[in-house]
């Protein structure tokens, strides 16, 4: 250990210790850089716009909250709000549990290492490819349109045309998008649980159903609640899929969402306040949401002692 003199009072700390803190810096520098220039500065600009009328060029006019109070007098922004949410309440309740059963099958097999890649294998394919593929197989003259109307008698249904429907195709891909990682993240929460509490509840005469809701799905409300509100931040920005699958919005905007909303006020029509005021307000719309299931948390999720 060495002892420096900085202004007058003895410096105890190690050189080896100095010299770990100016690595650290270098290697922190890189992503501290980053998240500034990539995350923080457009944030901060994106607030400061939104009480501005500009469309990326010439003079900044300060509207005040003109641009929020536009967006909620707009039925067009009500009805992205309106389908953001639906997407949001069916898509992450159903495709979680739909998860959670899956993951219980799938962790009684014996070689599921096989399983799991294949089902994992939707949430490293390019969105893109996804929202193609299942644009094929939703197609009015589609095997699957043609095979529902032959069988029950009716006119194919023409999912991502119809009004009525295409929000459901919305919801169904995206379902069938995210499960994968929902399977993954909870096979991982379902190795926590004791097997010995299983064990004692067949001893006990339960049955797999009354094992399944008194025992796995308690045990597993940390994990649940964790992928909860990482599902509902994400349903809340769902764009790409969306805009690739139904194309403008879908049909008299049945598909329309509050990112949708961003980039066609942004980047269409140039009119980068109102934009901005749009993603203030879907921040606060996903504090809300979060905040409240933080709030249901203490009730609801169960931590084992």
């Amino acid at each position: 250990m060495s002892v420096q003199t900085v202004n007058g009072a003895v410096n105890s700390t190690p050189k080896w210790k100095q010299r770990d803190k100016w690595w650290a810096a270098v290697f922190l520098s890189p992503q501290v850089i980053g998240m500034t220039l990539f995350t923080l500065i457009p944030f901060a600009f994106s607030f400061y716009l939104a009480f501005f009328e500009w469309n990326g060029f010439g003079e900044m006019k300060f509207v005040g909250f003109d641009n929020f109070m536009n967006q909620i007098n707009d039925p067009l922004f009500l009805r992205a709000v309106l389908n953001t949410l639906i997407i949001a309440a069916v898509t992450v309740p159903i495709g979680l549990f739909i998860a959670i059963l899956i993951a219980v099958m799938v962790n009684q097999i014996k070689h599921k290492a096989v399983y799991m890649v294949m089902l994992f294998a939707p949430v490293v394919t390019s969105s893109v490819a996804v929202a193609l593929i299942w644009q094929q197989l939703l197609r009015g003259d589609g095997w699957l349109s043609t095979t529902i109307g032959s069988v029950f008698g009716i006119d194919p249904p023409q999912w991502l045309q119809d009004p009525k429907l295409a929000l459901i195709a919305v919801c169904a891909v995206t379902i069938w998008a995210s499960l994968g990682l929902n399977i993954v993240i909870f096979q991982a929460g379902l190795q926590n649980i004791s097997p010995s509490l299983m064990e004692a509840a067949q001893l006990d005469g339960a049955s797999r159903v009354r094992s399944f809701f008194s025992i796995t799905l308690p045990m597993l409300s940390p994990t649940i609640f964790f992928q909860a509100v990482i599902a509902f931040i994400s349903s809340l920005q769902a764009f790409d899929l969306i805009f690739v699958l139904v194309k403008d919005a879908g049909p008299e905007n049945a598909t329309r969402t509050i990112v949708y909303q961003i980039y066609d006020l942004g980047f269409k029509k140039g009119q980068l306040g109102l934009s901005s005021a749009a993603a203030i307000c879907l921040l606060l719309l996903s504090v809300v949401i979060t905040v409240a299931q933080f709030g249901l948390e203490k009730k609801l999720v169960h931590y084992d002692n």
